[in-house]
């Protein structure tokens, strides 16, 4: 009898130890099902992938990093190109948008049918040189003259006696395409134009070239080169953000976002949030100046 009572109590014991072992074995199945698992995390992140005009560029950077900031389960992914590349990249599909700084052409509006544009910021165009050019001011019909190869002597602006060294964007860019249809109209930019890929690159070489000469966008402006000022019938306009709002400044244009069609989920809420006050905020502090 004593035998019988102990085998029962072994067969209660190892059925316990089982019951005990399934519960375990279910909990550590549904943690793994549930929305804490890391797996789980990383299928639930959504993707935005944003490409073109490196102007555009520190803005939809800059806005990017605060908005994920807030959303976490946001990856916004971001790339230069100039503006044609990110024209071409949202008509094909390759990108959820495209940035450009400038109106599309003729060719991509009839290419691309279904492209949607926003205007994002408003920017102007700085010519610049060196800080060690005496030269302060100049007109739009000396720039020209100047790219055009007809001004080659800093000394004919009243300047010094130095070659101008004239430095120009690639034909991709934007600013490039908005600097040659406000200045230059129907002529050809000189030939031996030094053509640079990014607004940083134009930058970089006219600090290090004492008689150069070339155009950025206002927002990558900063001491260690001269912003000319504009002289347009005597009257002499400083490229600021002020004089590009009141309309003042003479070589100024809207910066864009193109989506291939009506935004939707993720595009639809970084776009809000950008042309929203917190992302004008930050438009305005990467120094471009806001739509709002």
């Amino acid at each position: 009898m004593n035998g019988l009572k102990l085998t029962g109590l072994k067969t209660a014991v190892i059925a316990a130890f089982v019951v005990c072992m399934v519960m375990v074995c279910g909990c550590l199945g549904s943690d793994s099902s549930s929305g804490n698992n890391p797996l789980s995390e990383k299928e639930s992140i959504e993707t935005l992938s944003v490409t073109g005009s490196t102007t555009v560029l520190p803005v939809g950077q800059a806005v990017a990093e605060e908005f994920m900031r807030i959303n976490q389960n946001a990856d916004i992914q971001l790339s230069g190109g100039g503006s044609s590349v990110g024209v071409q990249a949202v008509g094909e599909g390759t990108a959820d948008i495209g940035m450009a700084s400038r109106e599309l052409k003729d060719s991509e509006k009839e290419k691309y049918q279904n492209l949607v544009q926003h205007v994002v910021a408003k920017d102007g165009i700085a010519l610049i040189v060196s800080n060690e050019n005496s030269i302060s001011e100049i007109t739009l019909d000396s720039v020209k003259k100047i790219y055009k190869g007809e001004i080659t002597n800093w000394k004919e602006l009243g300047g010094s006696d130095m070659a101008v060294v004239v430095v120009g964007r690639d034909s991709s860019s934007g600013t490039r395409e908005f600097f040659a249809e406000k200045i230059m109209g129907d002529d050809d930019f000189v030939s031996t134009q030094l053509e640079k890929n990014s607004n940083g690159a134009v930058l970089q070489t006219i600090k290090q070239t004492p008689g150069g000469i070339g155009y950025i966008s206002m927002g990558y402006l900063d001491e260690n080169v001269k912003a000319l000022k504009i002289n347009e019938n005597g009257a002499v306009i400083e490229p600021t953000t002020e004089n590009v709002l009141n309309g003042r400044y003479p070589v100024a244009r809207g910066l864009n976002m193109f989506t291939n069609g009506e935004p939707q989920g993720l595009a639809k809420e970084y776009l809000n949030f950008l042309l929203g006050e917190s992302g004008q905020a930050i438009v305005v502090k990467e120094g471009y100046v806001s739509v709002i």
